[in-house]
């Protein structure tokens, strides 16, 4: 086993929750009052309006419980709308409200200034080489 790295950075793992616990912190210090997540949540559901609760933890790779706390929270905060399907009553549809479209450009140049300070001194070369890398990690295995 190499030691050109002490334990623990020598483990990708380790490594990613690191990048992770970076990006939560620069969220809570550029936007207190919202979360990635939620900002995510909002852009799925503007570009694809009637989407399911389901759909939306699919997109976002979140569970049901987890899916269905956020949504009440968006919804209690005004920002989505959660209605039962006409066609399957079981099914709730969500559709982005004003407020929510008004959330999203709040929080896009957020996003953006986070990425910057995150990525900023990566070039365009190497930024799209680490999304690729972490686009194939996260593929779902047989």
């Amino acid at each position: 086993m190499s030691t050109e790295y002490p334990e623990p950075i020598r483990y990708t793992g380790h490594l990613i929750r690191r990048a992770e616990q970076r990006h939560v912190a620069a969220w809570q210090t550029h936007s207190p009052d919202a979360t990635n997540v939620q900002f995510a949540a909002l852009a799925v559901i503007a570009r694809r309006p009637g989407a399911s609760q389901r759909e939306l933890g699919d997109e976002l790779d979140l569970d049901r419980s987890t899916i269905a706390d956020l949504v009440r929270r968006l919804e209690h905060n005004g920002l989505i709308t959660r209605t039962a399907s006409t066609v399957d009553r079981r099914r709730f549809e969500l559709e982005v409200t004003d407020a929510g479209r008004a959330e999203i450009e709040r929080l896009r140049p957020i996003a953006l200034r986070i990425e910057q300070e995150l990525f900023g001194d990566m070039t365009p070369d190497e930024l799209a080489a680490f999304r690729r890398f972490l686009q194939t990690m996260l593929r779902p295995r047989a």
